[in-house]
């Protein structure tokens, strides 16, 4: 039933109501800004390239000079390249270690079968390149060099998988993503202890207390953001002073920062303290609501919103025109392409990754006896990583560290090598894949693994209400509220889906009232199940959900009316409250699938986010479709 006279406007169907945080998500976001930054990247490194080859003096000059920062005779003294290398891509990492956090508190890697699975195709992925460019280097004075050949760079690699559209699932980023998490992270340790320089005790003996009052202030419950900035920044110099780079630091601060999703009750205790405020607005009210507002969202999605684009489109692009300005000819070109360095570092990524990857894979899967598996087929797992030898950002860094003058610059060629054979590689798969007959390639790109299932409590055709065949392969289960606007736009999406699919999908609403934000939800949730009563739910909700603005006790009972229910039996069990308990357990329900606004779907138990939209929400229907029927055979 659409809703009359109701315009939806632009942006309409990604919202909920005010007490829910954005249905896009932290992961979508993360994935968003990581894939949307991949042009700028690129464009920056068009741009070293073209600087480096116009005017190649004044580009090693430029990035050469000298920049000091000094408090008293204490200071730091460092040329703009270190600066960027050494200073800005801490925050770089800093992002890392937040994602990796996120993911192991929140995401994929919270169900530990997933953790060993992407630590093993983490590991593989890395010791394959690493292997394969000592095997071309031996013997060679580059074999320092080894480090610049394994880690993949998130951003390029996410940028350039959005180019593949629907030729390859959508869980392939988060797979990818996932692996990249263990990527990073070795990657960081390699730099830590293979490309730091002489260790000078003292000041690392000082980071490490840094570093423990760090976790002293976290343990402690301390939020106060001011002060672990300051301790974050000593805790750098430290590190520069002790000879260890310095990005460990960004790293090491960010997995100390928790993720939690957005709990019910704090954003209610956040909309009554905004109550007060617009009652009284005074500055002692104002300061509450701020630190109601902080409280409500987790400290590594405040900071990873706030900090992320700023690595993204701006930090990464600078250290690529730092670094990736080389001068290009037809006798660099030869030398390169006959260099160990060039040839390991462009095998070690195009041929390296994958097969590491694939291997980590099928060793997993063995050695469990099948409980290991990845969420996605055979072809998909080969596309993801083929693309993972995308390396760039961290490989280039290592580069900077191990080479310099001729062999940096044949190990620059390498890296882009490699990023344009991993694309070809990777284009070469999907086509593979769309020739295979429809069932095969369905397997190949979804494969028999299980997802991870959000809903903390299945479906219940006893108890649930259920509109559709009850046998359907595909559940969709909104978390809605009768009075939330949000709800009422996505309605007519779901009928829509609903005749689309037919007998392939089943719709379960389950309540969740926000009396906090919408006054009458709580009786309406209650009506409903009063006419559920009388076997007249699915017509009292078509009803309710079609009037949001209209809710009182008097309309309650002019709906009842019009469908035919018994009036006294409706006003004796709403005066009783005969479906608040039942109206309870979906709330409880929803709080225990970390729920916190309205609408939230769920599509055969997993959490869908993103916009609701036909188009999106047919995505997740056809994907949960395929999969069940993959489980069938």
């Amino acid at each position: 039933m659409s809703l009359p006279d109701q315009a939806v406007p632009d942006g309409a169907l990604t919202g909920q109501t005010a007490c829910g945080h954005e249905s896009r998500g932290p992961l979508r976001a993360f994935l968003r800004t990581e894939t949307g930054s991949a042009a700028v990247l690129l464009g920056a490194v068009v741009a070293a390239l073209v600087w480096a080859n116009v005017s190649p003096g004044m580009y090693d000059s430029w990035w050469r000079t000298e920049m000091s920062f000094h408090i008293g005779s204490v200071g730091v003294s460092m040329e703009l390249r270190e600066w960027v290398n050494s200073g800005l891509m801490s925050l770089f990492f800093f992002i890392v270690g937040l994602e990796a956090r996120r993911e192991l508190d929140m995401g994929e890697l919270r169900e530990r079968q997933r953790l060993a699975l992407a630590v093993a195709g983490g590991v593989s992925g890395m010791l394959v390149p690493v292997a394969i460019y000592l095997g071309i280097n031996a013997g060679q004075d580059s074999l320092q060099g080894w480090g610049a050949a394994m880690s993949t760079d998130t951003a390029f690699a996410l940028g350039m998988l959005a180019l593949f559209g629907s030729r390859l699932p959508g869980g392939l980023r988060v797979f990818l993503l996932s692996v990249a998490v263990t990527d990073d992270l070795l990657a960081l340790a390699v730099i830590a202890i293979a490309y730091s320089g002489a260790i000078y005790l003292p000041a690392l003996l000082t980071a490490l207390g840094i570093f423990a009052a760090l976790l002293a202030l976290r343990a402690a419950g301390v939020r106060i953001s001011g002060i672990y900035a300051v301790l974050a920044i000593a805790l750098w110099g430290a590190l520069l002073r002790s000879g260890v780079d310095p990005v460990v630091s960004g790293l090491a601060v960010g997995l100390l920062t928790y993720a939690h999703p957005a709990e019910r009750h704090s954003l209610e205790r956040v909309s009554r303290l905004f109550r007060g405020f617009r009652e009284q607005p005074t500055p002692e009210l104002e300061q509450s609501l701020r630190r109601g507002l902080a409280s409500a969202l987790s400290p590594n999605e405040r900071l990873q919103r706030m900090i992320h684009p700023w690595t993204s489109y701006v930090i990464v692009p600078l250290f690529a025109l730092a670094n990736a300005g080389l001068t290009i000819d037809a006798e660099g070109l030869r030398e390169a392409f006959t260099s160990p360095i060039t040839l390991g570092i462009l095998f070690g990524y195009a041929l390296g990754k994958p097969v590491g990857i694939l291997v980590a894979t099928w060793a997993a899967i063995r050695l469990s006896r099948g409980r290991l598996r990845p969420p996605l087929g055979w072809g998909a797992v080969a596309a993801g990583g083929s693309i993972a030898g995308v390396g760039f950002t961290v490989s280039l860094l290592i580069a900077t560290l191990a080479f310099d003058g001729g062999q940096l610059e044949q190990a620059k060629i390498g890296i882009l090598a490699a990023v344009l054979a991993s694309f070809l590689i990777t284009w070469s798969i999907t086509q593979i894949i769309a020739l295979l007959p429809a069932q095969a390639r369905t397997r190949a790109l979804l494969g028999v693994g299980h997802t991870i299932v959000d809903l903390s409590d299945p479906v219940d055709t006893t108890r649930d209400h259920v509109r559709g065949p009850l046998d359907a392969p595909v559940t969709l289960v909104e978390y809605g509220d009768y009075e939330c606007p949000y709800c009422g736009l996505a309605e007519p999406v779901v009928r829509e889906l609903l005749a689309d699919f037919g007998d392939e999908v089943r719709y379960v609403w389950r309540h969740l009232p926000l009396p906090d934000v919408h006054p009458n939800a709580q009786l309406a949730a209650e009506a409903a199940e009063a006419a559920a009563s009388q076997g007249r739910y699915w017509q009292m909700h078509d009803i309710l959900i079609s009037h949001q603005g209209d809710l009182r006790l008097k309309d309650l009972l002019r709906y009842a009316e019009e469908i035919g229910l018994d009036l006294d039996e409706l006003r004796q069990d709403l005066r009783a409250r005969v479906g608040a308990q039942r109206v309870e357990e979906d709330v409880e329900s929803a709080d225990l699938s970390g729920v916190s606004g309205t609408p939230t779907f769920f599509v055969n138990g997993r959490r869908h986010h993103g916009a609701y939209d036909i188009a999106s929400l047919s995505a997740a229907v056809r994907a949960a479709r395929d999969r069940a029927a993959l489980s069938d055979n």
